[in-house]
C-alpha cells in the first residue's frame, strides 16, 4: 500500500483505492464500510470501503475474511494481498484521516464532531464508488451512533441503494469484514512509518497501544510534549488525554486585553448625537479580539 502522499502531507487527507475491476461496472455489486483507529490519541483514523459483484459474494467469503480486530498483523496483511491478486472482482478505496484533520475539526470554532466526520467520510467513499461507475446495489455499514438514525441518514442520501447499518457489521457481513482488513491494513501501516515532520530527539517508537488509558501511550505523550508548541501532528490534541498532558507540563500563555484599563468602552448610544459626541477607538473584528491579536506597529 503506497501511504507516499501522506508523507508528504500529514495534516490533511489522504485517498487511495484500488482499479475498479470490469466486472463491478457492468454487475449489480454489495459493498461494505467500516473503520480502523476511531479510538486512539496517536495516529490517523482510517475508513474503508470493500465491494465486489452479488454474484462473486461466494468468491469474497472463501478468502475467510473477518473482522480485523479478530486476526494478526501478518492474518490482516496476508488477506489483504489476497484481495489485491482477486483484483478481477474486488475493489477497495480507502480515506486516511489525520490527527490534525481530526482534532482542527472537533476544535474548530463551527464544532464539527467525530460522529459527523465519520458519517460524512463514509458517505463520501460510497459516492466516490458510484462516480467510479461501481454498479453499487447494496451498502452494509458498521455503525457509528445509533444505527436506525444513521441507516436513515445513508438512505435519503442514496435513495437508490439498499442501505443495513448495523452494530457489529464487521462480525455480520463478509464485505464489511474485508472493508475492515483494508482499514486497519492502511492504519497500521501509517502508524509504523509515520514521518515525523518535527524532527524529534530521542523518538522513542514504543508508544504501546496508542489508546488514550494505556500508560505506555501517556508516558510517550509526557516524554514528547514540547513546552512551547505541544505534541507532534501524530497526537490527536483534541482527545482529553492530551489536552490533561498539556495543561501540565507545557507553559501556560498570557493573553492581552483587546481593550486595555484606560480605554473606555461604548456608552450609551445618545451620547453619538451630542454636541461633545467623545471620539472612540474602533474594536477590531471579533476574530481578532478571541485571539489575541493586534495589528502590527513596528517590524
Amino acid at each position: 500500500m503506497d501511504l507516499r502522499e501522506l508523507d508528504r502531507d500529514s495534516t490533511g487527507l489522504c485517498r487511495l483505492n484500488s482499479p475498479v475491476p470490469a466486472v463491478c461496472r457492468k454487475e449489480p455489486c454489495i459493498l461494505g464500510v467500516d473503520e480502523a483507529g476511531r479510538g486512539p490519541v496517536l495516529g490517523p483514523m482510517v475508513y474503508a470501503i470493500c465491494y465486489c459483484p452479488l454474484s462473486r459474494l461466494a468468491d469474497l467469503e472463501a478468502l475467510k475474511v473477518a473482522d480485523s480486530k479478530t486476526l494478526s498483523e501478518s492474518e490482516r496483511d496476508r488477506l489483504f494481498v489476497k484481495m489485491q491478486e482477486d483484483g478481477d472482482f474486488v475493489g477497495w478505496a480507502l480515506d486516511v484521516l489525520s490527527p490534525n484533520l481530526i482534532s482542527t475539526s472537533m476544535l474548530g470554532r463551527v464544532k464539527y464532531n467525530l460522529n459527523s466526520l465519520s458519517h460524512d467520510t463514509a458517505t463520501g467513499l460510497v459516492q466516490f464508488a458510484l462516480d467510479q461507475g461501481v454498479k453499487v446495489a447494496q451498502v452494509f455499514v458498521d455503525t457509528v451512533g445509533l444505527p436506525d438514525t444513521y441507516q436513515k441518514r445513508l438512505q435519503q442520501r442514496f435513495p437508490g441503494i439498499e442501505v443495513t447499518v448495523k452494530a457489529k457489521a464487521d462480525a455480520l457481513y463478509p464485505v464489511v469484514s474485508a472493508a475492515s482488513i483494508c482499514a486497519k491494513v492502511a492504519r497500521d501501516q501509517a502508524v509504523k512509518n509515520w514521518h515525523f515532520v518535527e524532527k524529534l530527539q530521542d523518538l522513542d517508537a514504543d508508544y504501546g497501544s496508542g489508546y488514550p488509558n494505556d500508560p505506555k501511550t501517556k508516558a510517550w505523550l509526557r516524554k514528547h510534549v514540547e513546552p512551547v508548541f505541544g505534541f507532534p501532528q501524530f497526537v490527536r490534541f483534541s482527545w482529553r488525554t492530551a489536552q490533561s498532558i498539556l495543561e501540565k507540563e507545557a507553559e501556560g500563555v498570557m493573553w492581552e486585553d483587546s481593550l486595555t484599563g484606560d480605554q473606555e468602552g461604548p456608552g450609551r448610544i445618545t451620547s453619538y448625537f451630542s454636541e461633545g459626541a467623545r471620539v472612540r477607538p474602533r474594536l477590531p473584528h471579533r476574530y481578532f479580539q478571541e485571539r489575541g491579536l493586534e495589528s502590527a506597529t513596528t517590524l
